[in-house]
């Protein structure tokens, strides 16, 4: 990973976890307004079609599955920085308005963790930063996130570029 993250209280996740992807956009945006991008609206046809082969997966692995709201109603006042608030499919751990948001989605086999910071341009372009963080549970960890990393790179891609593409 040649690129770390931008809010210092965040590099510590970094430390034993197994998967590190770090995504960078810039946008017009607030963060707020940048994660109702990425977790708001429709989620559309591919993001659904590789859910529901996540279920087939997880079922054959028997590993908990739930099923993902593909139409998330998030808008930027509705937001929150709260731990245990859910948004989306996540769960909020922490975060600072203006700054960062940490979430959380765990499971039996992982823990997969989504950060999203924002860090002020010199313009009105802010750069944004989502980094995806994984850290294996039990043995079907690394053999669940092997078997979708190649779809989690195209997925999380979309959302930041949707996110960027946000108007409020």
């Amino acid at each position: 990973m040649t690129e770390t993250l931008n809010v210092p209280e965040l590099r510590d996740l970094l430390t034993g976890a197994d998967h590190v992807d770090i995504k960078t956009a810039e946008a017009d945006l607030t963060l707020d307004e940048f994660l109702a991008g990425m977790v708001g609206g429709d989620q559309g046809p591919l993001l659904r079609l590789l859910f529901r082969a996540r279920g087939v997966l997880a079922r054959a692995l028997r590993l908990q599955h739930q099923n993902i709201p593909f139409e998330s109603k998030v808008r930027p006042d509705e937001i929150s920085y709260t731990p245990g608030t859910k948004i989306w499919i996540f769960t909020v751990v922490d975060g600072e308005p203006d700054r960062f948001l940490l979430m959380e989605a765990a499971d039996t086999h992982l823990s997969g963790c989504l950060a999203v910071t924002v860090e002020p341009g010199r313009t009105a372009r802010h750069r944004f930063q989502v980094a995806t963080i994984v850290a294996y549970r039990h043995w079907t960890g690394p053999l669940y996130f092997n078997l979708i990393r190649p779809f989690h790179h195209l997925v999380v891609a979309a959302m930041v570029r949707r996110a960027a593409r946000y108007t409020p």
